[in-house]
């Protein structure tokens, strides 16, 4: 750990000289003045690492100074160490952007973590996680091996969330075993669908909460206790996307998070439509054709999503006042923020959110967007800022400010791909990356998730010899023509549609106004 540069200025220099005697013994280089005027001219002469600031000196107050280091080094981190304890001192150095704020007489080891805390609290804290993961390492591997059940595995990726998030500030070799032990558990979580998956299906009332049953079991009976609703989804919302927004909504909300099971495929064309219709796919088809697209119409995949969410209300004998709205631009998010107040007096808002499904195509397709979405922590921080400076902010605070209970959630979320798997189809086969549905597909069936019966996972079937194929892991399909093109072009996108933990462990969360 490097030492730091210190600077101190305090008209009674010499009285702290035990003190700077003892930072210099712990291998710092301190530089004492006694004025603000000598500290100022110390700053253009060279950077210091943290300045301690007496505020009760003769000629420049500690706080004339501190607004004048700031124009000269905006970043340096100022402790004002003062024998002053009134409240509007304190509140002047605060708003001057203070670090810390001793009050005399200090003791060395007060100077010494004030030191440690804004000099040196990356590289303790990236050296603490890294020790703390390597602990935590071993326990995620036995819970890998050892995950029998649905709810085992949402708990371990949600630990394998906090770790990512914790350790991606941090240059260390800790953040790629994370990324190796991440594969790892989506190959294993990938073998524990293929072997769950179609009795989940088969047998309802012994799965883990699936699309389908999202407004049955989680926001009817909100509902029929009395709760006003909105209903928001975020297309293509992953849990660590949610673990960045959340402290943007903290003040306003409280919050109870919690993971459901998305569909197969992962794709907003079934698993939409599956949470607003309350059905799976092929029961749709069947019992709605007017209201279901199939793979090969140029018709858009989700046109129909409030008269699906009618149908389920319908269906449930549910007589909810319901509004239905979808954004996929500014111009649209200004209306809805406008609509508010007339929005309210519906007991059921539903609202979706399409920018992170249009950000995830258009990384796909341009090159700036790739750039500036390099990594999964890229990915996380445009997220984060989309949601902090797009009218959606605004919009969970305009709720919150009316009373009104949040549900948050998505259809599925997405995963950067990385490994390409040859498949071979006909040209009626579809172009998602993450799964196919065709009759004619050619496939290594070691590499892939088959259904070969489509009804038993609730799927619609083109054609009587029609089967599904998904994607496991970070694989994504590529056709032999053209092989190294396409593979090259595809490489490190985020897709969707097929089997991991981050397309099909997503967020379903209640945000209470506070």
């Amino acid at each position: 750990m490097n030492k730091a540069r210190i600077l101190w200025a305090d008209d009674e220099i010499d009285l702290l000289k035990p003190h700077i005697l003892f930072l210099e013994d712990k291998g710092y280089e301190v530089k004492a003045v006694v004025s603000g005027q000598d500290a100022l001219d110390r700053c253009k002469e060279q950077d210091f690492d943290i300045i301690f600031l007496d505020e009760n000196m003769p000629g420049l107050t500690g706080l004339e100074t501190l607004a004048l280091i700031k124009e000269i080094n905006p970043t340096v981190p100022v402790v004002m160490v003062t024998k002053s304890e009134e409240e509007s001192i304190m509140n002047q150095a605060i708003g001057n952007k203070i670090a810390d704020y001793l009050i005399k007489p200090v003791n060395p080891n007060q100077l010494l973590l004030s030191v440690k805390k804004n000099v040196h609290q990356h590289t303790i804290i990236s050296e603490a996680m890294t020790q703390n993961y390597q602990q935590e390492f071993i326990r995620i591997g036995m819970q890998i091996n050892d995950s029998l059940t649905a709810d085992d595995w949402i708990e371990v990726y949600k630990k394998l969330v906090y770790w990512e998030l914790e350790l991606e500030n941090g240059q260390t070799p800790m953040a790629d075993m994370l990324r190796m032990q991440k594969k790892e558990a989506n190959k294993a979580f990938g073998r524990f669908v293929k072997q769950n998956y179609i009795q989940w299906i088969q047998a309802p009332d012994n799965r883990p909460l699936m699309s389908p049953d999202l407004f049955k079991k989680r926001v009817f009976p909100l509902l029929d206790n009395g709760e006003k609703i909105f209903f928001i989804l975020i297309d293509n919302f992953r849990l660590d996307q949610w673990r960045v927004v959340q402290e943007l909504l903290a003040d306003s909300f409280s919050f109870e998070e919690n993971l459901y099971y998305s569909i197969l495929p992962t794709a907003t064309q079934y698993a939409r439509n599956a949470i607003f219709s309350g059905l799976m796919p092929a029961q749709i088809e069947q019992i709605f054709p007017d209201l279901w697209v199939d793979e090969e119409s140029e018709e858009g995949k989700n046109l129909n999503e409030a008269p699906l969410i009618q149908t389920q209300m319908d269906r449930f004998r549910k007589k909810y006042t319901l509004s239905y709205s979808k954004t996929n631009d500014s111009t649209h998010g200004e209306r809805l923020l406008g609509n508010i107040a007339s929005l309210t007096q519906n007991q059921l808002n539903v609202i979706v959110l399409n920018f992170i499904d249009m950000l995830s195509h258009a990384r796909t397709e341009m090159k700036m967007i790739r750039e500036l979405a390099q990594s999964e922590a890229a990915y996380r921080s445009l997220t984060k800022s989309w949601f902090q400076h797009s009218f959606t902010l605004e919009l969970f605070h305009r709720i919150a400010d009316k009373g009104y209970k949040i549900i948050l959630t998505t259809d599925h979320g997405t995963i950067r791909v990385d490994d390409p798997v040859r498949v071979i189809g006909d040209k009626n086969t579809n172009t998602n990356l993450r799964y196919k549905v065709g009759k004619n597909l050619n496939y290594n069936l070691k590499e892939i998730f088959e259904i070969r019966e489509p009804a038993k996972a609730g799927l619609p079937s083109p054609n009587l010899s029609s089967k599904y194929i998904f994607a496991i892991n970070e694989g994504f399909f590529a056709y032999p023509n053209n092989y190294n093109y396409y593979v090259s072009y595809y490489k490190n996108t985020f897709q969707h549609g097929g089997v991991s933990m981050e397309e099909m462990l997503i967020p379903f969360i209640t945000l209470s106004p506070k």
